[in-house]
C-alpha cells in the first residue's frame, strides 16, 4: 500500500462519512425538535404538497364549523322570536272568540277587545321591523331575499275572500281546473342549481311550476303558500335547495293586497299559463331586481358553493294578514284568518327548526371530517418520535467514532517520521 503524505485516503475518507453522519443527525434533531418529519419541501415534496392541500381543508372546515354554529344561532334567534308571535296570535284569537259570542258581548265590549287588536298588531308589526341578528333584520322578509319581482298593489272588495286575484279560478272543484301553472327561467344562467342545472331560456329548459288551486274564499297567504310550495317542488327537482324564490303576500288595513316573488337567485316568469299571477299583481315582464336583503347562505364547506341557505318570511301584521282584522264587525272572519297566521307561524318555526337539526348534524359531519383528515396529514407530515430517535441514536454513535476515527487518520501520517529518523 506504501506510505505516503501528500493524500491522506484514509482521513478523507473519515471526514466524508462524518459529513454524511453529522448532515443526518442534524436532520434527525430538527424533526424532534420541530415534530414534522417535512419541514421544506426537499424533504418530500410529494407528501409536502398533498398536506398542505389537507392543511388548507382541515383549516377551510374548522372555519365552516364556525359558520354552522352561527346559522344554529340565527334559526333559534328566529325561532325564539316566533314563539312569542305564536303567543300574540293566540291572545288575537282569544280575543276574536270573546268577540264572536254576539248574545254577550255588546259594541262597547267589542271595541275595546278591537283595542287591544291593534296593540297587538303594532307589536307584530315592531317584532318584524326591530328583530335582528347583530345588524342583519331576520324576520322583514329581507333574511334569503336579495331579488325580487314586486307586484303592483291591487284593490281589494272585502273580506277575506277578496284577497284572491280578481277572475282567477281557485274552486278545486272544477274538474277542468284545478291548478294553475307558470314558467320560470334564469336570467342569464346566473342562478344554476348546486348540480349545474341551468333552466335560463338561453341554454337549458325553463321549468313548469305546477300550483294546486284554492278553494274560493281563500286569502292571500294562501294563494302565496301554494305558490310556493309549487316552486319549491320545481326547484327541488332540478337540483335547487328550494328556497331561492318565494311568494309573499301583504293585506294592509284597508284590504289592498301586494304580492312579491323574492329570494336569492335571479329568475323571471316568461310565461303565466292562467293569468292568477298576471292577476295577483306581479310584473311577469321583468326580471328580479336588487332588493338589499341578506343571501340567508351559509358557508358549510371548506370549498366554494358549498352552502345552506335560509329564507325566513317576513312576520308582521300585514304579511300575517291581520291588520285588517275588526272585531266590531266579523270576528268570526278574524278567527279564521287568524288560525291560518297561526299556522303559518307555527309553519316558519318548524322549517327554522328543522335547519337548525340540519345544521347541528352538519357540524357533527364536519367535526369527524376535520379528525379524519387531521390523521391523514399527521401521517404524512408528522414525526414519528420513536423511528426517528432510533435514527437519532444511531446517528450519535456514529458521529462520535467517525470523529474518532478522523482523529486516528490524521494521527497515521505521523508514521512516516519514524523513517526520517
Amino acid at each position: 500500500m506504501g506510505l505516503r503524505i501528500n493524500q491522506n485516503i484514509a482521513a478523507q475518507n473519515a471526514y466524508r462519512n462524518l459529513s454524511v453522519t453529522d448532515s443526518q443527525m442534524s436532520k434527525s434533531l430538527e424533526k424532534l425538535s420541530s415534530g414534522f418529519r417535512i419541514n421544506r419541501a426537499a424533504d418530500d415534496a410529494a407528501g409536502l404538497s398533498i398536506s398542505e392541500g389537507l392543511r388548507s381543508q382541515i383549516g377551510g372546515l374548522k372555519v365552516a364549523v364556525r359558520n354552522t354554529q352561527d346559522g344554529v344561532s340565527v334559526a333559534q334567534t328566529a325561532e325564539g322570536v316566533l314563539n312569542e308571535t305564536t303567543a300574540i296570535l293566540q291572545r288575537m284569537r282569544d280575543l276574536s272568540v270573546q268577540a264572536a259570542n254576539a248574545g254577550a258581548t255588546d259594541t262597547a265590549a267589542a271595541g275595546a277587545a278591537n283595542k287591544e287588536m291593534s296593540q297587538l298588531n303594532a307589536e307584530l308589526d315592531r317584532i318584524g321591523s326591530s328583530t335582528a341578528f347583530g345588524k342583519q333584520n331576520l324576520l322583514d322578509g329581507t333574511f334569503g331575499a336579495t331579488k325580487a319581482i314586486t307586484g303592483t298593489q291591487q284593490a281589494a272588495v272585502s273580506g277575506a275572500a277578496a284577497a284572491i286575484p280578481t277572475g282567477a279560478t281557485l274552486d278545486p272543484a272544477d274538474p277542468t281546473n284545478t291548478t294553475f301553472s307558470f314558467t320560470l327561467e334564469t336570467v342569464g344562467g346566473s342562478s344554476k342549481s348546486p348540480n349545474g342545472t341551468d333552466i335560463s331560456s338561453a341554454t337549458g329548459t325553463p321549468l313548469t311550476v305546477t300550483v294546486k288551486k284554492l278553494e274560493a274564499g281563500s286569502s292571500a297567504q294562501d294563494l302565496a303558500r301554494a305558490v310556493n310550495d309549487g316552486v319549491q317542488s320545481a326547484l327541488k327537482a332540478a337540483g335547487y335547495q328550494g328556497n331561492e324564490l318565494t311568494m309573499s303576500a301583504k293585506v294592509d288595513a284597508q284590504n289592498n293586497t301586494t304580492y312579491k316573488l323574492s329570494g336569492s337567485g335571479d329568475f323571471k316568469i316568461t310565461a303565466d299559463t292562467d293569468g292568477v299571477i298576471t292577476a295577483a299583481g306581479v310584473d311577469t315582464t321583468a326580471a328580479t331586481t336588487d332588493t338589499g336583503g341578506n343571501t340567508g347562505k351559509f358557508q358549510v364547506g371548506a370549498n366554494a358553493n358549498q352552502k345552506i341557505g335560509i329564507a325566513i318570511g317576513g312576520v308582521d301584521s300585514q304579511s300575517l294578514g291581520t291588520a285588517a282584522l275588526d272585531l266590531t264587525k266579523d270576528p268570526d272572519a278574524a278567527i279564521k284568518i287568524l288560525d291560518k297566521a297561526l299556522e303559518s307561524v307555527s309553519d316558519s318555526r318548524a322549517t327554522l327548526g328543522a335547519v337548525q337539526n340540519r345544521f347541528e348534524h352538519t357540524i357533527n359531519n364536519l367535526n369527524v371530517s376535520v379528525e379524519n383528515l387531521s390523521a391523514s396529514e399527521s401521517r404524512i407530515r408528522d414525526t414519528d418520535m420513536a423511528q426517528e430517535m432510533v435514527s437519532f441514536t444511531r446517528s450519535q454513535i456514529l458521529t462520535q467514532a467517525g470523529t474518532s476515527m478522523l482523529s486516528q487518520a490524521n494521527q497515521s501520517a505521523q508514521n512516516v517520521l519514524s523513517l526520517l529518523r
